[in-house]
């Protein structure tokens, strides 16, 4: 169960994220565990990634904000090896470039960054544009397959 200090603070951006959400996300948490997060990203326009809805999820430490989030994306999308793990400066893998003042909107944000760039990382892979706008055109389809995406994103 998480800690006071993190699921207060994480209420605290879920009411922020509800009332002022990033552009192209939305978010949804596990009702019995404030530590885990899901959060679904619209594919930008004029981007290969334009029509795509993409599911991913955050696990936070009992100690967030002072220790990072893991980060995963589940919905294929050409970008993201599925359920895996993210190599990124404001997840798990690099602690010692985490910042307590970042948010899980600008997590979220920086996130979409990458996503549209081509930077490579642990959990990145690397397609052709042609290869992302199928997984967009097939990902709405795709994780209304998946019961819990549903459950999560009615």
């Amino acid at each position: 169960m998480a800690k006071k200090a993190a699921a207060a603070r994480l209420r605290t951006e879920l009411a922020k994220i509800h009332s002022d959400p990033p552009p192209y996300i939305t978010v949804a948490v596990n009702e019995r565990n404030v530590l885990l997060w899901s959060f679904l990203i619209e594919g930008p326009p004029e981007t290969p990634y334009a029509g795509g809805w993409y599911w991913g999820r955050i696990k936070f430490p009992n100690e967030y904000p002072f220790k990072p989030p893991a980060l995963l994306m589940v919905t294929p999308s050409g970008r993201f090896q599925p359920d895996t793990r993210l190599c990124l400066s404001m997840s798990d893998f690099h602690p010692e470039t985490w910042n307590p003042g970042w948010t899980v909107a600008t997590i979220l944000t920086g996130l979409l960054s990458f996503m549209t760039g081509d930077q490579m990382t642990t959990g990145a892979i690397e397609t052709s544009d042609a290869e992302k706008r199928r997984h967009a055109t097939a990902s709405a389809d795709w994780n209304r397959a998946q019961d819990e995406f549903v459950e999560l994103f009615p």
